[in-house]
C-alpha cells in the first residue's frame, strides 16, 4: 500500500511539473502552452504531490 501511495504521489508531482512548464510556455503543443493559469494549477498540483510523498513515507503500512 505504501508503494502505491508513493507512485501515485510521484505521478501527481510529475503532472504538476508538466502543467507548470506548459504554463510557462517551455513545453509546446497544447492549449495550456503560455497560459499562466496552468502555471498556478501546476504549482498547486506539485504541492499536493509533495504532501502525498511525505504522507507515503511517513505511513507504516
Amino acid at each position: 500500500m505504501r508503494l502505491i501511495r508513493f507512485v501515485l504521489a510521484l505521478i501527481v508531482l510529475g503532472i504538476g511539473a508538466l502543467w507548470s512548464l506548459q504554463g510557462l510556455g517551455l513545453i509546446k503543443g497544447s492549449f495550456m502552452t503560455g497560459q499562466t493559469q496552468w502555471l498556478y494549477i501546476g504549482l498547486v498540483t506539485m504541492l499536493i504531490g509533495v504532501v502525498g510523498l511525505r504522507w507515503a513515507n511517513r505511513s507504516r503500512i
